[in-house]
């Protein structure tokens, strides 16, 4: 095969470049492991893949030098693949030891706990961590458990089904996602479905102080005090779950819509505190729906924060020109999200 014309002028960097070309080698002889021009090929394939590079530097006598750089949001590790309903959750290997059973009338009882290496793992579903359906696993006498261990933390979790472990590239989600607890981030899928990479520690813990407080005596009745209302309108799922979450952590009542319309028929019944609006939504979008808002003096009063991906001055200006009070970029960072929601709302910030 001739890899390069006989008349080809060809630079030191064009030739090293040549042992990445598939089935070129420069051996004598062909072994069973090496020779082929297969190695140098998939190396570089693989370093492309993860968006990275990979140069050359060569002196004849001297050896050579192989440069590769990859991105450092990017990591490579080993996770179990569950599913709980129809979705699918990967854990990092690393918390892992092992997988078990427990038959359905054990795993009933309230102190439930699987027994592994001479350790008792107490039972939790991983459904009810994560928010979810709880696990049925229908059709199975017994129920899979996910065997985890953090430190001096041990859980056995309940799972439909464990999928087995693969090699995956962990991608960053972003501060929004990445501040919900037991969110290590996420991988994409061979067939471009995303699947989220849980931290499972974080999730035992959480329920185990939710159960801890349950057992509290209840106090008193104090004096009510109004809690303030946000409404998040946005055609993102994802979006209004997790800034619904971030206000709720910070003690205020959500509301959310999906778009103008949907945002306008619920205003109909409550006025919020304060609105957080997305621009891009179908049927109505942000711009119509706070041109309306203006108009109605039910609602004129009501102060508007935009959070959007449309960043550029012409959107900024046209949503102030509005009415408008604040203009915010996607993705936004939660601090800041705060510090306007209470500023607007001339609250103190004494939780923090």
């Amino acid at each position: 095969m001739a890899w390069v014309r006989s008349d080809a002028v060809l630079s030191d960097s064009d030739l090293d470049m040549l042992i990445f070309e598939p089935g070129f080698s420069t051996a004598d002889e062909v072994s069973r492991l090496a020779g082929r021009g297969v190695g140098m090929d998939v190396v570089a394939s693989e370093v492309r893949q993860l968006g990275g590079t990979i140069d050359i530097h060569s002196q004849p006598g001297k050896g050579a030098r192989f440069t590769l750089r990859l991105p450092q949001t990017l990591a490579v590790t080993q996770a179990v693949f569950v599913r709980i309903g129809e979705t699918t959750f990967a854990v990092p290997i690393a918390s892992v030891r092992g997988v078990g059973r427990m038959q359905r009338d054990l795993l009933a009882k309230a102190d439930a706990a699987y027994q592994y290496g001479g350790e008792d793992y107490p039972v939790h579903d991983l459904g009810t961590l994560v928010g979810h359906a709880t696990a049925k696993a229908e059709g199975q006498m017994q129920m899979p458990l996910l065997l985890v261990r953090a430190g001096d933390l041990r859980a056995a979790v309940s799972v439909d089904q464990v999928l087995g472990n693969r090699e995956i590239v962990v991608k960053p989600v972003g501060p929004q996602v990445a501040s919900v607890p037991g969110i290590f981030g996420a991988t994409i899928m061979g067939d471009g479905s995303v699947v989220v990479i849980l931290d499972v520690a974080p999730l035992v813990r959480r329920q185990a102080m939710v159960g801890t407080e349950e057992l509290l005596p209840v106090a008193p009745p104090v004096e009510h005090r109004r809690v303030p209302m946000v409404m998040v309108v946005d055609d993102s799922v994802t979006m209004r779950k997790v800034t619904g979450r971030v206000l709720e952590r910070h003690n205020f009542e959500v509301m959310t819509a999906k778009d103008g319309l949907d945002a306008l028929e619920k205003l109909a019944d409550r006025v919020p505190d304060l609105m957080l609006l997305d621009i891009e939504m179908p049927r109505m979008d942000g711009y119509e729906l706070a041109t309306a808002m203006k108009a109605d003096p039910r609602l004129r009063n009501v102060p508007i924060v935009m959070i959007t991906s449309r960043t550029g001055e012409k959107h900024r200006q046209r949503a102030f020109d509005i009415g408008v009070n604040r203009y915010l970029g996607k993705p936004y960072q939660e601090p800041e999200l705060m510090r306007n929601v209470f500023e607007l709302l001339g609250i103190a910030r004494t939780n923090e």
